[in-house]
């Protein structure tokens, strides 16, 4: 197997915190846009200021995100109210409808 490409990260801003974004690539449109492929962290925050990330309201239309923790802990919470806490080696899987 030949190595075809090597994809260097661009920073994005996802509302309220900047990720690495590998996916989707234009030279490689054979993923197309609808999978994403990026890269959080790893974040560090001041002793005695709470640990947050708050991310502003985005829309997810059509897609699905799979989020996997190495470290630490989040808490993701979406616009219908659902709640759900991922830490170390668990897998959150959203699954996005009309935006």
């Amino acid at each position: 197997m030949t190595l075809q490409s090597v994809i260097e990260q661009r920073r994005r801003d996802l509302g309220g915190f900047e990720v690495g974004r590998v996916l989707p690539f234009a030279k490689h449109r054979m993923v197309g846009p609808f999978v994403f492929f990026d890269h959080f962290g790893p974040a560090d925050f001041a002793r005695g200021i709470p640990r947050t990330v708050d991310v502003r309201p985005h829309p997810h239309i059509g897609l699905s995100t799979v989020t996997y923790l190495f470290e630490g802990e989040i808490m993701h919470r979406d616009s219908v109210g659902s709640e759900q806490a991922i830490r170390p080696g668990e897998v959150n899987w959203m699954v996005a409808g009309r935006g």
